[in-house]
Formats: structure tokens, sequence, C-alpha cells
């Protein structure tokens, strides 16, 4: 994971612990994301350093997430996102590296663009469903699939959480999929509110920066990039645009 390649200033940013980051968990919440060349960062976390705050967890302020995707044979919860069904989900294990846990978690969307996000503790990184997975994954969705590994991921994170609003907005880069590198210039950004607000400062930041939201899963991107036998006519448009905005 190249972390030395990513020319980011976060010194400025107070810092805020762990601990603190559960007030504004926001396990239900409104996604709103966005994608920006990497070299536009500088700009953008300049113009919002006394808005927010950086998570920060032993001295370090970007972190490394490791995640195992499960889906069906034949792939159910990747269609469901291509098909553009508007109650999805996703299901993974994750490792948050410099805290050392490891969740189960599952991602829910609703038809009114509500995400809700359940997670259970899991004491290792496993890359199959325990008796105990699957329990709660059958409890959380009401309904049982049989699953397998479908794709791994691994990215580096920072996470700003806003002084004086409910909001949190993660910055994700150096994203690969299965030990490959998908796009080094793409950086990742996801605003996470109880309510939708635009008017929050990074709102304000990027349509300054003429970047407007973007919905993309990284998971079906991973997907999609790894297994051309996936249908994926609906995503084209999506690596196209990924492509002009990292160009430069």
């Amino acid at each position: 994971m190249n972390t030395h390649l990513t020319p980011i200033h976060l010194s400025t940013f107070r810092p805020i612990a762990l601990s603190e980051l559960n007030e504004v968990s926001l396990m239900k919440r409104i996604d709103t994301k966005f994608i920006v060349n990497i070299n536009q960062l500088e700009s953008l976390l300049h113009r919002i350093q006394n808005d927010y705050r950086v998570l920060e967890i032993d001295n370090h302020r970007l972190m490394t997430y490791k995640s195992t995707y499960f889906d069906t044979e034949d792939a159910l919860f990747y269609q469901m996102h291509h098909n553009g069904i508007s109650n999805r989900i996703k299901i993974r294990i994750r490792n948050y590296m410099e805290s050392n846990l490891q969740f189960l978690e599952i991602k829910q969307k609703s038809n009114q663009g509500h995400t809700n996000k359940k997670r259970v503790k899991v004491h290792e990184y496993m890359h199959t469903l325990d008796d105990h997975a699957i329990a709660f994954i059958q409890k959380t969705i009401g309904q049982q699939y049989t699953l397998r590994k479908s794709i791994e991921n691994q990215f580096n994170r920072f996470t700003l959480v806003n002084t004086h609003l409910k909001e949190r907005v993660t910055f994700d880069l150096n994203l690969e999929f299965n030990h490959t590198s998908f796009n080094a210039n793409m950086v990742i950004i996801e605003i996470k509110q109880a309510k939708l607000n635009r008017a929050s400062p990074i709102f304000a930041a990027l349509r300054s920066l003429r970047v407007y939201p973007n919905r993309i899963s990284k998971y079906c991107l991973g997907m999609a990039k790894h297994d051309p036998l996936l249908k994926q006519n609906n995503f084209k448009p999506k690596f196209q645009k990924i492509n002009k905005i990292t160009a430069s």
C-alpha cells in the first residue's frame, strides 16, 4: 500500500479520538459520494481545515482497511446494484488494521436512500462465514442466502468529523482489489449525515471546486473489473467518468 505516494497534509487538523467518534457513529444515515483526483485534495482540505477534526489512532491519521466481501454464487448483491434495485445489500468482514478490530458488517440501502449499517465484532479476520456469522446475517436481513467469498479490497482512509454538525467525511485512496491497484489517482469521498445537509462546509468546498455527487460502489467497481463475465453495461459510464476525472 503506497501511503508514501499520497501528498496529503492533515497536520493542520485538530485530532479526534476513536472513543469520541462513537458520538457520530451514524449507523443510520444519508450517504453522498464524490470522486476527485488526488491532486485536488490539498486545495480541498485547506478550505475546510477549521471546520473538521481528523480521526487519530496511535498517532496514525491515514488508516488501512481490509475487507472480504460475500455474495451468492450468481452475485445477487452485485446484480441488485447493477440493475438499480433500491433495496440492496452488502456483506463483508472488515479489518480496521490500526485499531486491530474486525467486524462482520451488513449494509442495507432503502428505497428512500437511507443506509442502515449493522455489525458485530469477530475474533479474527476471516474469509469464510461461521455459524454465528450466518445466524447474524439471517437475523439482520430476514432471509437466508448461501454465501461465498466474492472479492477482497484494501485501501487507505482518513476520516474527518464536523466540529458543529453531526457529520463524518471519509476519504478513500490507494484502492486495491485482490491485491491489484485499481486507480492510483482516484479518491472517493463519502459524506455521512443523519439528515442531508448540502450547506455543510465540505459540500460548499466541493462545489467551489466544481465537484458534484457521483454514485459509486467500491464493491461493484471491483467485481466488474475482476469478473468480465458479470453484467456491467450500466457501470461502463462510471469507469469512463473515473478515467476522465483521474486522467490529469
